[in-house]
């Protein structure tokens, strides 16, 4: 796939015959205040850095079958190309093979009316393990657009940016960055003192070689990576699961307390309720190996 892929001065990426660009299109522009990448005229923005380098800016555009991606203002070299490519294959999900989600769903009453309304929507990861982690911390018990407004003074404040056009394009900051902040100073941008030491704390493990994904994906099952993670300050089931999920493209990953989760299911099966534990365990179990893409899709239906 790779060769295909690195062309001379543009990258073309081939794209699963399920796959909708609109669908991820949509999941990428659902707040405006996002900052690490961006959406201009149908075209994605993201800059992101590669060995400690520059930012690199890229530009995705739709074409059949195939992510066009152009470099507006650099000629990157052939590693940095194909780490680019690497990173959009990872960040799009477009190497899980999603026919057994779909047979799953074909009869399944919950999700099938979803997926044919979202059908080509593949998890928008997060391939950035230590700002999966960060945003998930984020976003502990407060409502979304706060967690944006937090997430947005973070990056500007921290991360590194490339300008083009009048605009700029900021790469979410580096553990590295994080670790040698105090908790003062992620308290001056509105994070209670909780979350700023949780996040700290995962900056300095990660500069301390004890958490990347590497160490992750050496641990067998889904089971002891999710254990790995909740022995860690500040990360709790849920974040695991989101973490695992987003980071690792974990699809037996199931947020079973999120709320979002709970909202979309309350909507599908027309309670007056939220589901209850025991129903969750049970849809679980119904959609074993895929609660991870049914979770996202649920998500979507909202």
């Amino acid at each position: 796939m790779m060769n295909e892929i690195l062309k001379p001065e543009t990258l073309n990426i081939p794209t699963p015959s399920d796959f909708s660009f609109e669908e991820c299109l949509a999941h990428l522009m659902r707040s405006e205040q996002e900052t690490v990448h961006q959406v201009i005229d149908h075209s994605i923005y993201k800059a992101i850095k590669i060995d400690d380098d520059e930012p690199i800016l890229f530009i995705i555009d739709w074409k059949p079958d195939a992510l066009h991606v152009r470099f507006p203002f650099t000629t990157p070299s052939a590693k940095q190309k194909e780490q680019t490519a690497s990173f959009i294959i990872e960040w799009f999900d477009l190497t899980t093979d999603l026919n057994g989600f779909y047979e799953l769903a074909k009869h399944d009453p919950i999700l099938s009316p979803i997926v044919q309304n979202h059908y080509g929507l593949r998890i928008m990861g997060i391939p950035n393990l230590f700002e999966a982690l960060t945003w998930a911390i984020i976003g502990q018990q407060i409502n979304l657009t706060f967690a944006y407004t937090l997430k947005k003074r973070l990056v500007e404040k921290y991360g590194d940016y490339v300008e083009y056009e009048g605009k700029k394009f900021y790469t979410f900051p580096s553990f590295e960055m994080v670790a040698s902040l105090t908790t003062d100073d992620l308290r001056a941008l509105q994070f209670s003192t909780r979350k700023a030491e949780y996040i700290i704390g995962i900056a300095q493990l990660m500069q301390g070689g004890k958490l990347d994904k590497d160490i992750l994906f050496k641990l067998e099952t889904f089971e002891q990576k999710h254990l790995y993670l909740t022995t860690i300050r500040g990360i709790g089931p849920w974040t695991a699961d989101y973490v695992l999920m987003k980071s690792l493209q974990e699809s037996s990953a199931f947020p079973i307390s999120d709320v979002g989760l709970h909202n979309a299911l309350k909507k599908q099966l027309n309670l007056d309720r939220k589901p209850t534990m025991d129903e969750l365990k049970e849809l679980a179990e119904r959609w074993k190996g895929w609660q991870a893409y049914a979770t996202f899709y649920l998500w979507r239906s909202l």
